[in-house]
């Protein structure tokens, strides 16, 4: 069985990182490319709201529950993990859901990141596509919880803050052995186009697309409604479903 492909999706907060995610994890299946594997790794954790699915709980739960209550007779730390996580699997129509949450307790977490790692590790084989919505700093990737992703996208918006942030998180990659060729910036919220010279990062990491400021994510947002309700036609969807099309070729050519 092939492995999936998998696109970390990486951005300094507010520019609209998790609506990407979940515009692309519904562009993947309208492309008949299921089952997905989503992945909510950012402490916090909304990536279900943007999906339109109820979480009953997080990984982080799970994990400290782990430490901090009785363990049920016959079953140790390591097998009580193991059957939670499973548990914690959100299912909807082409996709799952998993949220690694924040812990909310202190200590060190190597153990239980180890583990939950190994347990991604099984999971992640019946799925095409594993769509990771990451916090900017990419330490899951740092702590080995999620492994060396296909693609690296790296969400900005038109500011000169999001461009900065988009480069320190390709440095800060680059550092954990990711290859350049696997980095693509997505310029978020544009108005009246870019200039792709100003995102100062050239050819180091491509533009692969940019998306629209679109009204129907707006009206989504203030309404607490699920992002990918808004209509098929709108710019931002339509935009993100041109940049799946880009997304699958790239991981049709790593699979090669």
């Amino acid at each position: 069985m092939n492995l999936p492909c998998t696109i970390v999706v990486s951005g300094k907060g507010g520019t609209g990182k998790t609506t990407i995610t979940a515009l692309l994890i519904d562009a993947l299946i309208a492309a008949g490319e299921r089952p997905v594997l989503a992945v909510d790794a950012d402490p916090n954790t909304n990536l279900n709201e943007a999906l339109g699915i109820a979480l009953e709980e997080t990984l982080g739960n799970v994990r400290e529950k782990a430490f901090t209550e009785s363990i049920p007779p016959g079953m140790d730390r390591t097998g009580y993990i193991k059957f939670r996580f499973h548990r914690v699997l959100a299912e909807a129509e082409g996709f799952d859901l998993l949220a690694m949450g924040r812990p909310e307790g202190s200590g060190c977490y190597c153990f239980p990141n180890a583990l939950l790692s190994e347990c991604i590790g099984t999971l992640e084989r019946d799925y095409r596509f594993v769509v990771v919505d990451s916090e900017a700093g990419m330490e899951h990737i740092a702590r080995g919880t999620v492994k060396n992703p296909d693609v690296l996208l790296i969400v900005s918006d038109p500011g000169a803050r999001g461009i900065r942030t988009a480069r320190r998180i390709r440095e800060i990659a680059g550092t954990l052995g990711l290859a350049q060729d696997r980095m693509f910036l997505c310029v978020n919220r544009v108005r009246d186009g870019i200039n792709r010279e100003e995102t100062e990062l050239g050819t180091v990491l491509p533009l692969i697309a940019t998306v629209p400021e679109d009204p129907a994510v707006e009206q989504a947002d203030l309404a607490g409604e699920p992002i990918v309700g808004i209509p098929d036609s709108s710019p931002a969807r339509t935009a993100v479903r041109e940049l799946a099309e880009r997304l699958l070729d790239a991981c049709e050519r790593r699979r090669r």
